[in-house]
């Protein structure tokens, strides 16, 4: 097994080593194929976690260079574990941000649009991702965009 792959995977997606190992083994040191398995893996534990009820969360807030346009988002989850959890406000900073260059009408708009940042996948996707790292429920509750 290759270490770069290991490292190429590790740095796009900050799952643990066994996660990634395990997704290279299956797909025979194809990062593409494993970058697909792991994505699909996220979107099932995404899935089974979808039910549980959300407790906790932050409020986050973007406001662009320009001080024209900026977004207000609630980030829910199940505990003040995961609140309080560094990747988990970094994910609630990412989607402000990208709230506020792309100008969703609505969560659902939100969730199927492709991720400014990695266009090759959705920002349900990336919220999935994060779900499968953290292990609680995460959803978006609300936004607000303020634009001049």
């Amino acid at each position: 097994m290759n270490s770069e792959n290991i490292k190429k995977i590790r740095d796009l997606t900050g799952l643990s080593f066994n996660e990634i190992r395990k997704a290279l083994e299956e797909a025979a040191d194809d990062v593409q194929k494993a970058l697909e398995n792991l994505k699909a893996k996220g979107a099932m534990i995404a899935d089974k976690k979808s039910s549980r009820q959300l407790k906790d969360g932050i409020v986050d807030a973007y406001i662009h260079s320009t001080r024209k346009v900026g977004c207000i988002l609630e980030l829910l989850c199940e505990t003040d574990f995961v609140a309080r959890n560094e990747e988990f406000r970094g994910l609630a900073h990412e989607l402000a941000m990208h709230i506020t260059a792309m100008k969703p009408q609505n969560v659902d708009d939100l969730l199927g649009q492709d991720y400014v940042k990695d266009p090759s996948r959705t920002v349900k996707d990336f919220i999935n991702q994060h779900v499968a790292k953290l292990g609680e429920n995460i959803q978006v509750g609300r936004f607000e965009i303020f634009e001049i």
